[in-house]
């Protein structure tokens, strides 16, 4: 039997890591990264990103000698050429993202822009349409503050903050807060509306366009990775579980007969 894992009294052989794998479910965690590995084959780093992308990446793991380098190998189970490897692994996989996807992000960020914005609002929320009617029109009249009755009112966390929201991106409030503030202009208070249970009032307060700037990108570009990543995994991924005696299948589930 080859024994590859030992932990306490259990010995677990490479025939057994299957079964425990999929227990666990680290078997798409584990064909998410063979993908990614497949993917990322061909890119090549120049020497001076290499050396760069090794002592950053040893300085993250804080291994500064030889004695630390080998009590981080012995406590990962790894040889030193899978470490080599892997500190240059996510500087492989940004290229990849790049030469994929960099010449496509304008218009992705235009398809998503709207989702990007960002709003500051004021919200007051109440399970009463007649309070909420009265609340708007004192509001309208000038009578009282917006922040004033929502920390009296509103019947959620946001009266501690006097009803104010914020910033957040569009795809964060409900859907029919998100259209109302998006058809509104800055200072503009919108009627009551009943949302499920509530009737809500809303103010706009400032709508903050979103820019494809560097964190934008980045950000895109991890979308685009990871909705590339899911597609390979559903579509190329099959598991093929081997065949296990009921007594071994009892000794991974802790169960007996």
């Amino acid at each position: 039997m080859n024994i590859v894992l030992k932990i306490g009294d259990q010995a677990i052989s490479s025939e057994e890591l299957y079964p425990l794998l999929a227990q666990y479910r680290l078997l798409p965690q584990l064909a998410k990264e063979i993908i990614i590995d497949q993917a990322i084959a061909d890119i090549t780093c120049t020497p001076e990103e290499t050396n760069l992308a090794k002592q950053q990446f040893y300085q993250r793991l804080q291994i500064s000698d030889e004695t630390q380098l080998k009590a981080w190998l012995d406590a990962h189970g790894m040889t030193q050429e899978q470490l080599e490897k892997l500190s240059v692994r996510d500087l492989k996989i940004e290229k990849f993202k790049q030469l994929t996807w960099a010449d496509k992000l304008d218009p992705y960020f235009v398809k998503c822009k709207g989702q990007l914005d960002r709003v500051v609002y004021s919200l007051i929320r109440t399970k009463d349409p007649g309070v909420a009617q009265e609340l708007y029109f004192r509001i309208q009249e000038g009578e009282n503050t917006l922040s004033e009755l929502a920390r009296q009112y509103s019947q959620g966390s946001e009266a501690q903050t006097g009803g104010l929201l914020g910033p957040v991106e569009l795809n964060t409030p409900h859907p029919k807060i998100a259209q109302i503030l998006a058809a509104s202009r800055p200072g503009q208070l919108s009627p009551p509306t009943q949302i499920g249970d509530w009737w809500i009032i809303l103010r706009l307060e400032k709508y903050m366009s979103a820019q494809l700037d560097d964190k934008t990108r980045q950000r895109l570009l991890n979308e685009l990775f990871q909705g590339w990543l899911l597609t390979q995994l559903q579509q190329n991924v099959s598991f093929s579980p081997p065949q296990v005696s009921a007594k071994k299948e009892q000794s991974y589930t802790g169960q007996s007969s």
